[in-house]
């Protein structure tokens, strides 16, 4: 049986038991009521005859017409139980006979006799025999119910019909009750049949109420909103393995095939010249190092998919030192100028490294020789940039793409992953990623933190001047801290000293000698202009010879040897380039940057 034929039948069901409940017990109270007011008749005339003694005998004149004897019907019952006199032949019953012989109390009952319905009153009496005798005995006096017992036979005939109303009101309120109760659970039942029929996961329930019904139609829609999502992210990889899947059989097909061939050449032997021998087997070994290094970076690609492992709290200052040490054994001829602050973000330090590592590669593999690339980290996050060709307009959509690679660096080394890598491990973690080529508009820095605890958002760029897979551009700096050379400042002097405060020279990085002495400049010049930081001339010891390029930089400190020496690479028209990888977790800074 369906549930909704159900619950109508048990809901019309207990209406129907009620409105029957009900019926008896009207019925029962109006027949009480009538048989009430024919036993108060009754007793009336008992009270009337029990002030007489009756007399008895052929002469006995009956109930005297003060007790309404004449109107009355009536029987008397000796102390043996025999009929004295009556006017209406009654039975006899023991409890009758038990009263007439004292034994027992008044008491009504109905009888049926000569095909009436009578209503019997039987009490005890005292009898007369003569004047100077009584007896003991029992008067029964009788009223017919047929006017009465028509009255509740119309009764039951007007309550059977109310009980048959009652019943089919009560299926159909039943019928109504249960389509509206159910209604919710119908479309419930509606929805999933069209989901499995469609396999459309964007359909909803409308909620009608705050009801049980209506959580249950609230927790299935957050339901079908859980598994559209699941399966968006199920339908997302896949197609991501299987685009890695035909881009990695794409990529690997070519170096498989002419490591093939130079191997094959080599197993003929024949006439090939000495000098042809070592120039196949250097091309095997480069081949082998690129299926190698494309293996390699495949493999991160695919592990990357998977969700991060446990997270911790990762120094990124220390992770882009260690990449810095790697990046200058890579290349020993370029220079690397580094600017750290200690930066503390959530996240799996491994895959930052890689990240860092893709970065710094890229920037070494598409410099000129003898070229400089920096590199910043402060609670702007991680700025790249080299000095390349520039990225090509066209590239600059797809350069963070698997396996895409600029045209005018098509025949260069690389996989075309690493900024792949780079994109994935930031989204991870967080974060996005984008490129651009200079010129670009000079953002000032955040401004100084108020202690040494800050959360903001985190942010990891790198700069590009070339046309290469892995294009990331770098922030501006604080406002004050770069983009300004000595004319800049000395401009700045000659406004009136409309702003107060440390304006280190363009290029400059400060250290905290440095600090202290323009800190106490500044304390002291409310009636001067600005004062201007300490420039290099002032310094008596060169930034390369308490950094030297291979030493590692302290962290903590803004050190950065090169550009303590001069100018950053680029000029107020055209200034960095900007692209960020903002991540969301809260970060760590150090003092110093609170008091920059």
């Amino acid at each position: 049986m369906p549930l909704k034929r159900r619950v109508g039948f048990v809901a019309g069901a207990a209406v129907g038991v009620a409105v029957l409940t009900a019926l008896i017990v009207s019925y029962l109270v109006v027949r009480g009521q009538l048989l009430d007011q024919v036993d108060g008749a009754l007793n009336a005339q008992m009270a009337a005859i029990q002030n007489h003694q009756l007399p008895l005998g052929a002469s006995l004149p009956g109930i005297p017409p003060s007790a309404g004897g004449s109107t009355q019907y009536f029987q008397i019952i000796g102390a043996d139980g025999t009929t004295l006199q009556d006017n209406v032949a009654l039975p006899v019953s023991s409890h009758a006979k038990s009263v007439a012989s004292g034994n027992g109390s008044a008491y009504s009952t109905d009888v049926n006799a000569g095909g009436t319905h009578w209503r019997v009153l039987t009490f005890p009496a005292t009898l007369r025999v003569n004047v100077d005798q009584v007896t003991q005995g029992a008067v029964q006096l009788a009223r017919p119910l047929n006017g009465t017992d028509h009255i509740l036979a119309n009764l039951r005939l007007i309550l059977f019909l109310l009980f048959l109303g009652g019943i089919a009101l009560a299926a159909a309120l039943g019928r109504l009750a249960a389509r509206r109760v159910l209604a919710p659970l119908s479309e419930v039942a509606q929805t999933a049949t069209y989901i499995g029929e469609t396999d459309d996961l964007s359909k909803r329930i409308t909620v009608h109420a705050d009801d049980e019904v209506g959580q249950l139609a609230t927790r299935f829609n957050a339901m079908l909103e859980h598994l559209e999502g699941s399966r968006a992210a199920l339908d997302e990889s896949v197609r991501a393995q299987r685009q890695l899947v035909a881009d990695a059989s794409h990529e690997l097909r070519t170096p498989v095939t002419s490591l093939r061939t130079n191997i094959e050449v080599l197993l003929a032997g024949g006439t090939i010249s000495e000098e042809d021998r070592r120039r196949l087997l250097t091309d095997v070994v480069e081949q082998s190092e690129e299926l190698s290094a494309l293996v390699s970076d495949l493999i991160d690609l695919a592990r990357g998919d998977e969700p991060p492992g446990d997270t911790e709290d990762v120094r990124l200052d220390r992770v882009v030192e260690e990449s810095l040490a790697r990046a200058r054994r890579n290349a020993p001829g370029l220079r690397f100028q580094a600017q750290l602050e200690p930066v503390t973000l959530e996240g799996v330090a491994e895959r930052l490294e890689r990240a860092v590592n893709n970065l710094l590669d890229n920037a070494a593999r598409h410099s000129p020789p003898d070229g400089t690339v920096e590199i910043d980290v402060d609670s702007a996050g991680v700025r790249v940039r080299d000095h390349g060709s520039g990225i090509d307009e066209e590239d600059l959509p797809h350069v963070f793409d698997r396996f895409y690679r600029g045209a005018n660096v098509r025949g260069q080394q690389g996989s075309g992953l690493g900024l792949s890598i780079v994109r994935q491990v930031t989204e991870q973690h967080g974060g996005s990623v984008s490129a651009a080529n200079p010129p670009m508009p000079l953002a000032p820095r955040d401004p100084p933190l108020a202690s040494g605890h800050e959360r903001p958002t985190q942010h990891v760029e790198q700069a590009s001047e070339h046309g290469h897979d892995h294009h990331q551009q770098r922030a501006p700096r604080r406002a004050g801290a770069a983009g300004r050379d000595e004319r800049d400042l000395d401009a700045d002097r000659r406004d009136g000293c409309q702003q107060r405060g440390v304006r280190p020279v363009a290029g400059e990085v400060l250290s905290s000698r440095d600090l202290d002495h323009a800190k106490r400049h500044h304390d002291n010049s409310h009636d001067q202009c600005r004062p201007r930081a300490p420039t290099r001339q002032d310094r008596n010891t060169s930034d390369d010879e308490r950094h030297p390029p291979s030493q590692d930089r302290e962290l903590g400190h803004r050190q950065a040897p090169e550009r303590a020496r001069r100018p950053l690479p680029h000029s107020a028209q055209h200034p960095l380039p900007r692209v960020a990888i903002s991540f969301r977790d809260g970060a760590t800074f150090s003092p110093l940057l609170a008091a920059l």
